[in-house]
This record gives C-alpha cells, structure tokens and sequence, in this order.
C-alpha cells in the first residue's frame, strides 16, 4: 500500500509542476526556416492510370462546377498546401 502511495504522491506532483509552467513566455521555436515547405502553385495533374498511386492511396479530393482534382496525400506531405483552380474557383488544398 505504501508503495502505490508513494506513486500517486509522485505523480501528482509532476501533473502540478507540469500545470503550474507559464508557456505564454515560452518563445517560439522552429525546426524550418521561413518559407521552407514551397507551396505547389502550377499543379500538373495526369489519370490516375498514370499516376501510379495504389487503389486505396489516400487523396483529397475536390469538385467545383463538374471539375474535379485528387491531390495524393504522399504528395502533399512534402509541400502541405497546393494552390489550384477547379471549375473556375481558386483553391488552396493544405495537409
């Protein structure tokens, strides 16, 4: 019974130390420099026969006015946002 005691004790005390930090003051910290993660402004799209994408490989898909786009999540790991027009609207597809 002491020894479980003892844990709670512990862990109390760490959740009270871990709650009374002030991250407020706590600066900014970044493992990139700015504008290092380019946007894809110029997507080039081919059939999805081409794009040698397994069946079940995750995309975003998006149709406006009869249009549609797919854009591979494997992709966009490497550039997080795609700025594209579909059916005449402007778009900004971000992951």
């Amino acid at each position: 019974m002491k020894n479980h005691t003892l844990v709670l004790i512990l862990l109390l005390a760490t959740t009270a130390c871990a709650s009374a930090e002030n991250y407020s003051e706590d600066p900014i910290r970044t493992l990139l420099p700015f504008d290092a993660i380019p946007a894809i402004t110029e997507p080039q799209f081919v059939s999805a026969g081409v794009a040698k994408l397994a069946p079940d490989a995750p995309v975003i898909g998006v149709t406006f006015n009869d249009e549609s786009h797919a854009y591979s999540l494997y992709l966009l790991n490497g550039h997080e946002i795609v700025n594209d027009v579909v059916g005449g609207q402007n778009i900004a597809t971000t992951w």
